[in-house]
């Protein structure tokens, strides 16, 4: 089993299904392409038929979009464990998920994924309003299903790992939050593999100009 990502220090997308599988405890071939290089079209070439990360190649088969990866992994790996047994709780992840895969643009755009960037930023209007959402959502999701564990759903899912990227973001941003809020982040930072993950992309040594608050010229 092979998972094609990029930078861990920006790819937010490839951060989601590699956190999943860590949980699963699935052995993988773990392969870096850098993004945004001379070489990234050529080496993608190689295993990605989008042309991006993630891409999950499995006894010959290939997987790519990080949700479709992580409901394979679920399904053919986890006994379907990705997600709660309470069709209610699975129906709910399954929303919230969607909504993160398919929105929260002004997030992306604005904050962009930066396990090594530390600062306080003036948040936009439009970026106001989607982490209000996302503020909504998640306390929403902690008060019902806290009783059960600490991550959204009660136990990790795939609905931890669809969030986790912005859980980097809220932190390494700094935006202000309810103490639901702030204590999932807290728990979502302190797991094991995300310490890992952003441990290893701190280290690591390319610049993406465009992720880099510094390099941007303002408006």
């Amino acid at each position: 089993m092979k998972l094609i990502i990029g930078n861990k220090n920006y790819s937010s997308w490839s951060l989601r299904p590699w956190l999943l599988m860590k949980h699963a405890g699935l052995k993988f071939e773990e392969i870096r392409i850098p993004l945004f290089t001379d070489q990234t079209k050529a080496l993608l070439a190689e295993y990605s038929p989008s042309m991006k990360v993630p891409v999950l190649i499995d006894q010959g088969d290939t997987v790519w979009d990080s949700l479709a990866i992580m409901e394979y992994i679920s399904e053919r790996y986890m006994n379907n464990q990705g997600w709660p047994d309470d069709p209610i709780a699975r129906a709910v992840g399954r929303s919230a998920a969607a909504e993160m895969h398919s929105g929260f643009f002004a997030i992306r755009n604005e904050l962009p994924m930066n396990c090594r960037a530390d600062m306080k930023l003036p948040l936009s209007p439009a970026v106001r309003k989607e982490v209000d959402r996302i503020e909504s959502l998640w306390t929403e999701l902690r008060e019902e299903f806290h009783s059960y564990g600490e991550w959204l759903l009660g136990e990790f899912s795939i609905l931890d790992a669809m969030f986790a990227p912005v859980a980097i973001r809220f932190s390494t941003y700094q935006v202000d939050l309810n103490d639901w809020c702030e204590r999932y982040i807290d728990h979502a930072l302190s797991d094991p593999y995300m310490e890992q993950w952003v441990r290893e992309g701190k280290a690591e040594t390319e610049v993406i100009e465009p992720s880099e608050i510094s390099f941007r010229t303002p408006e």
